[in-house]
């Protein structure tokens, strides 16, 4: 499950339990209104009560990142995982975004107002 937030250039998503298509599908369609509307977007990504994701939400983050490399001004992950970690700065291979992985969602928002 995923629950969503959206300011003026900003999309804000915490993933509770296990990410799948559906809760991916409606990420995908939170970005793309946000993008046509109001151009790139901030991502603030909170992954710390994820417990896990389906093989498709892999994928389709991978199609997803190579279809909108620069939908994205910065993305802030909120992950204390190593693996997640890892995947964020992977992420960075498709995407024309700073990318920075914070401990909480203050520090995240933090970097986000200052690096404006």
């Amino acid at each position: 499950m995923i629950v969503a937030d959206h300011q003026p250039n900003r999309i804000s998503v915490t993933v509770y339990g296990e990410f799948t298509m559906s809760d991916y599908k409606e990420f995908e369609e939170l970005v793309n209104y946000k993008v046509k509307f109001e151009g790139p977007v901030d991502l603030i990504f909170d992954l710390r009560q994820m417990g896990d994701f389906t093989l498709d939400v892999a994928l389709e983050e991978l199609r997803f990142s190579r279809t909108h490399p620069n939908d994205f001004s910065r993305i802030a992950v909120v992950t204390d995982s190593q693996w997640m970690t890892w995947a964020a700065w992977l992420s960075q291979i498709f995407v024309n975004a700073e990318t920075r992985v914070c401990a909480d969602v203050d520090e995240a928002t933090l970097w986000l107002d200052t690096a404006a």
